[in-house]
């Protein structure tokens, strides 16, 4: 992906992307979660017209996105819990879409991969979390399958083997396509209170990553992929042809 030359910069404490208190949890990742029964606080999940994940097979749009990234080595924070692996990451950061400019917050993983293409999950995806000054938020999903190490997932597999707050060093590029191209849609955040607004873009160009970088996120994460909801009236741009 092509890099820019500046990027505005957002705090943590001004996003929604703070961490909370977890009294739920993923489900199959095939049956709705109902996640409004455990909280009426997540009415929006079971409710929202805007949700995700969804299956990305079935566009009814095509088109090139504008998508640049501003993505480097650095050293991240783990950040740990249940169903949880996440790398903050200090500012300095982020992705341009389409004029607008996102600053890279965290990366945090599931297992299997939350999007499908045309039914089919991958066993892992990274999702990148950016938000613009004013708190809006941008994900960038990136899918790995079995396939040659990964050595910023090795970085990150290591890590979490050292527990909570370690920091970790890798190049972020190195977990994301170069010159891909991008699904993008409107959707919501997959875990409550699943807010929507969420300007979501996930790479059609699948990473790759070891069994053993697989069978370690797995054994730390579970199954972490919601269940695909519907896309609705929505418009869902594919790459083109």
């Amino acid at each position: 992906m092509k890099y820019l030359a500046s990027l505005a910069l957002v705090g943590l404490a001004a996003t929604p992307v703070a961490a909370q208190e977890k009294d739920w949890s993923f489900g199959d990742g095939t049956s709705p979660e109902r996640w409004s029964t455990v909280n009426a606080a997540y009415a929006l999940c079971d409710v929202g017209l805007h949700q995700s994940p969804i299956d990305l097979g079935a566009p009814n749009a095509r088109g090139d996105i504008e998508l640049t990234t501003n993505f480097g080595e650095t050293a991240g924070k783990v950040s740990l819990g249940k169903e949880k692996v996440q790398v903050d990451f200090p500012a300095g950061f982020g992705m341009n879409s389409g004029g607008k400019e996102f600053g890279l917050v965290q990366v945090h993983f599931h297992t299997p991969s939350e999007h499908a293409i045309s039914g089919k999950r991958y066993p892992l995806v990274a999702h990148f979390v950016h938000a613009t000054q004013a708190g809006e938020l941008g994900v960038l999903g990136v899918m790995f399958e079995l396939g040659d190490a990964n050595p910023a997932l090795d970085a990150i597999v290591n890590g979490v083997g050292k527990g909570n707050g370690t920091q970790v060093q890798f190049d972020i590029n190195d977990m994301v396509p170069e010159d891909t191209g991008i699904y993008r849609y409107m959707g919501s955040l997959t875990t409550p209170p699943c807010s929507e607004g969420v300007n979501w873009h996930v790479a059609d160009t699948i990473m790759t990553a070891s069994a053993s970088q697989i069978a370690a996120m797995e054994g730390s994460l579970g199954p972490s992929a919601r269940s695909i909801q519907p896309l609705g009236t929505r418009l869902l741009v594919a790459p083109a042809d």
